[in-house]
């Protein structure tokens, strides 16, 4: 099992200002399977995402990765686990402005030791990117930032990618092509896949789906 997170709970603030987000939620992931989480806005799935990419910490319970507990990792350990075995797709793109797509692409691949030349160009022909590799992300459209930032997750081949709402700032026509690409790149990764999506046609894309609602995981 890659993924196993085990009855976690998380909740924002404290005394009469206490929001509960979820409670008890579990799930497991199998290496190279896909999972949507669906559920309305303010259900709770950013922060399910950000648990499990060690972006936060969990009130209670456990999320293992490959079979190492990480909720008790310190935040060099979590920090390494991220750069190392987690990819991170977000609505925004969070793309380097200082940096070139062929610099961004490229950038966790550096970071984590794992860069493959021949990899990172095959994602930049199959991402459509070839010919604005020396352009600045301001220069490209919302969905060729979203590609970059989909290709950026994938370079390192990650064992599992977690995705915001990936297409959330793209019409429909981008939007199923950019979800078509990254679900390709990561069969040919074998990278696990957890997206979390208001899409119902998105999540009849991935191979499992679960639902989120009052703070419970069905």
């Amino acid at each position: 099992m890659l993924l196993k997170v085990d009855r976690i709970e998380k909740s924002y603030g404290s005394g009469a200002s206490r929001q509960r987000i979820f409670q008890n939620v579990s799930l497991s992931l199998a290496e190279g399977e896909s999972l949507a989480i669906t559920g309305e806005s303010g259900s709770g799935k950013s922060t399910l995402l950000h648990l499990i990419g060690l972006l936060d910490r969990p009130d209670a319970g456990e999320i293992a990765l490959n079979g190492e507990t990480i909720t008790t990792l310190d935040d060099t350990g979590r920090a390494a686990r991220r750069r190392d075995a987690i990819g991170l797709v977000f609505q925004q793109f969070n793309l380097v402005p200082s940096l070139r797509v062929a610099g961004n692409l490229a950038l966790q691949a550096r970071l984590a030791g794992k860069y493959d030349a021949a990899w990172v160009d095959m994602l930049a022909t199959r991402l459509g990117l070839t010919d604005f590799l020396s352009r600045y992300p301001e220069q490209i459209s919302g969905g060729q930032q979203q590609r970059v930032a989909v290709g950026r997750a994938l370079a390192a081949k990650p064992a599992l990618l977690l995705a915001d709402e990936p297409t959330g700032n793209l019409d429909e026509a981008t939007s199923a092509d950019v979800l078509d690409l990254m679900l390709e790149l990561c069969a040919d990764a074998g990278t696990a896949l957890v997206m979390a999506t208001h899409s119902v046609s998105a999540a009849d894309r991935l191979s499992r789906r679960a639902h989120l609602t009052g703070g419970q995981l069905s």
